[in-house]
């Protein structure tokens, strides 16, 4: 049977190998209306990737790009798990994660000022569950962009690497994702590397290094792929205008700004921003004059000379650290802003701390509870999983002195408050030797770049405070770059302003030992290794700086919580014996916690934590639960429950599930008639275990046992 496809195009595919498996780029068999799409496949995962294009710019001051990652339940053969809604809602904070993991690439290929807007799909119709999908999604998406006809300067390609017995490889198994001491995400253009995203456990920067490398080599036939496609496709030239600032305006604003910013406005903030202020009002009142217009007329064309100057503003950053290797503050290079911390501010919270780096603050709150508090994740991805350790990530507009809207977190939230938790996770003690769960909030109390790193270093330190007894405290730094031509120049700690004028913006966190998690974005079109070499060489220094002062706040965990945290014990029994403490419909485990007051958590290994403010009720609890699970011990006096008796003897109940036979000769040291002489069903008496035989029964004595 032939394929309907109405406009007539043919369906065709081209494959390469990749990593040891064909990859696929079909099209013209799906998508009949979009502008471009595809079905990449790898394995059994399949991908749709979709991209459109409005007909016309739209009237914004940024380029309206929206990519979105779509993870379907049936992909991986699942229905989700919640009982009440069974269809796909609204996207999982993994899903946003990967939506941006895609976005971050593929956003600075694009020509600035250009204004079309054009949105990107990859949807997930098919999972392999030996690796995960969201590379081959970055692969659809890009594949689909080279469809369109825009000025899009791909193709993108990406790998999530680990390393497994010292040996880099892509397209890990569940099985080796958890014997990887490295999940290292790393996407690129044929030329260089253009994002990387990384959690870690402790590794070194050179393996890092030699990772990135690693990756963008295997990475290129995925390159070659799209560009294979894209020619034989031969897609028809978008027509567009970019919307840049008016050539004629920005050498006005180049002009009347010279002379008036360099040495003179090298200041620490805020007073750098005052300063700059002031010079921007005096510029569009010099603007206005110019131009022989007042206020109201010259509001219509204000935007325009606002974005020269903030151009020329943006130059003049770059010109200082390139001609005098002096930073907007009059900081050096490798220069780290003023740093100040306290802990402890919050006399309620169960760990708390203030970070203050220059102009941006953060504060974190710890809360501690029992691991039944762990946060349950069910995606297309991961079946009854679950999250011990939450970091959330909260920054208003008061932050920037702005008046924003309150709402929920959007993807810069999300994805800041995982990369911090990404930082720290490597670092936290087993469930086992600390059994909690862990919820670490950082409170953004004022911006001038680098939160996302503020946000580790708070969160490192309130998690000290409450006690938590990490393996090894982390720090985080943010570095930046300016290229002039060739030649890189690596900046340390970067505030806003060496942000915005800047060419990438690479956080770095990691331990006194190695990394344990980083994220780099470009604003040009790839890197090569070396460059990256630099920044994450330069980093160590920093972070070991910031680590220092940390140290000088709070050396070592609290080795006492606080009192207003929950106590917890612990009880490691054998799995068999779980169904002893639940009881049947759970009535053994609700009986236990309604007469103690604990709270009682049982993992399918076999831990128990029990919880309660009361040591009192944990003793009770614990000694209960010991009570179910406790193993018949030969010599040991018990006291049990007769449940039964025969002419031969007594069968005697002396723990959970556990009866012993107690012959008639053991009842007394003198001559016993008849068992009813001496016991009734129901009564409670001390015997001693004597024997189990190989067949695991149990002889009990009465003899020399004294009787309450």
């Amino acid at each position: 049977m032939s394929i309907i496809n109405p406009s007539g195009k043919e369906i065709f595919s081209v494959t390469t190998e990749l990593c040891g498996r064909p990859l696929s780029i079909e099209v013209n068999r799906v998508g009949f209306r979009t502008t471009g799409s595809v079905l990449v496949r790898y394995g059994d995962t399949v991908v749709l990737g979709s991209a459109q294009v409005g007909s016309r710019p739209v009237q914004l001051d940024y380029f309206p790009l929206s990519i979105d990652y779509e993870e379907r339940f049936y992909a991986a053969g699942k229905i989700s798990g919640s009982r009440f809604i069974k269809r796909e809602g609204r996207p999982s904070d993994e899903a946003v994660l990967i939506g941006r993991l895609i976005d971050r690439p593929i956003r600075p290929l694009f020509p600035k000022g250009y204004r079309q807007e054009v949105q990107v799909v990859a949807t997930v119709l098919s999972m392999d569950p030996d690796f995960r999908p969201d590379v081959v999604a970055m692969i659809a998406a890009s594949s689909a962009l080279m469809l369109t006809g825009t000025p899009f300067d791909g193709p993108v390609a990406g790998l999530r690497v680990g390393r497994v017995n010292g040996e880099f490889k892509a397209f890990l198994t569940p099985e080796e994702r958890e014997q990887s001491d490295l999940d290292l995400v790393v996407a690129g253009i044929e030329s260089g590397i253009t994002m990387v995203e990384a959690g870690a456990k402790e590794v070194s920067e050179e393996v890092i290094v030699d990772a990135m490398a690693w990756a963008h080599q295997m990475m290129q036939p995925a390159i070659a792929l799209q560009q294979e496609l894209a020619s034989k496709v031969a897609p028809a030239a978008q027509e567009y205008e970019l919307v840049l600032p008016d050539e004629t305006i920005q050498q006005t604003a180049d002009a009347w700004v010279d002379g008036k910013l360099g040495e003179k406005i090298r200041r620490p903030y805020p007073e750098r921003n005052e300063v700059v202020n002031e010079i921007r009002w005096a510029f569009h009142e010099a603007m206005a004059e110019k131009l022989g217009l007042n206020a109201e007329e010259y509001d219509e064309v204000r935007d325009e000379y606002d974005e020269a100057f903030t151009l020329a503003l943006h130059k003049d950053v770059r010109r200082g650290i390139v001609k005098d290797g002096k930073r907007p503050d009059g900081r050096t290079l490798t220069e780290i802003r003023p740093l100040s911390s306290e802990v402890g501010l919050l006399p309620r919270a169960h760990g708390s701390s203030l970070f203050t780096r220059g102009v941006t603050q953060g504060m974190n709150i710890v809360t501690l509870a029992p691991l039944s508090y762990a946060q349950l994740v069910d995606t297309m991805e991961v079946n009854d999983g679950e999250r011990r350790y939450m970091h959330h990530y909260n920054a208003p507009g008061y932050t920037v002195g702005e008046v924003k809207r309150m709402g929920s977190p959007g993807r810069r939230e999300i994805g800041h408050g995982y990369l911090a938790e990404r930082a720290l996770t490597p670092v936290l003690p087993s469930e086992e030797d600390f059994p909690y769960a862990i919820r670490s909030v950082t409170e953004i109390m004022s911006q001038n770049g680098s939160t996302s790193m503020a946000a580790t270093c708070s969160s490192c330190l309130a998690l000290m405070d409450a006690g938590v007894p990490l393996k090894a405290p982390v720090s985080g730094i943010a570095m930046g770059l300016m290229m002039d031509g060739e030649t890189p120049y690596v900046l340390s700690d970067i505030a806003d302003a060496e942000d915005f004028a800047g060419d990438m913006d690479f956080k770095v966190t990691g331990t006194a030992k190695g990394i344990t998690a980083l994220q780099m974005d470009m604003k040009v079109h790839g890197l090569p290794v070396a460059v990256l070499r630099q920044a994450i060489e330069q980093s160590k220094a920093g972070r070991a700086f910031i680590l220092d002062h940390m140290l000088s706040i709070l050396p070592e965990p609290r080795e006492t919580l606080s009192p207003y945290a929950p106590r917890i014990e612990k009880l490691k029994i054998d799995p068999d014996k779980i169904g002893a403490v639940i009881g049947k419909g759970g009535e053994v485990i609700n009986k236990i916690t309604s007469e103690t007051g604990a709270e009682v958590d049982i993992k399918e290994d076999g831990l128990i934590t029990i919880a309660s403010p009361n040591g009192e009720s944990i003793e009770k609890a614990l000694n209960w639960i010991k009570s179910l699970v406790e193993e018949p011990e030969v010599g040991k006096i018990y006291e049990g429950k007769v449940v039964s008796i025969k002419d031969f003897g007594a069968f005697v109940n002396i723990l959970p599930g556990i009866d012993g036979m107690l012959h008639i000769s053991q009842l007394s040291d003198k001559r016993v008639g008849k068992v009813t002489d001496v016991l009734k069903e129901g009564q409670m008496v001390r015997v001693k275990l004597t024997e189990i035989d190989s067949r695991g029964r149990l002889s009990l004595t009465m003899k020399g046992i004294e009787q309450r």
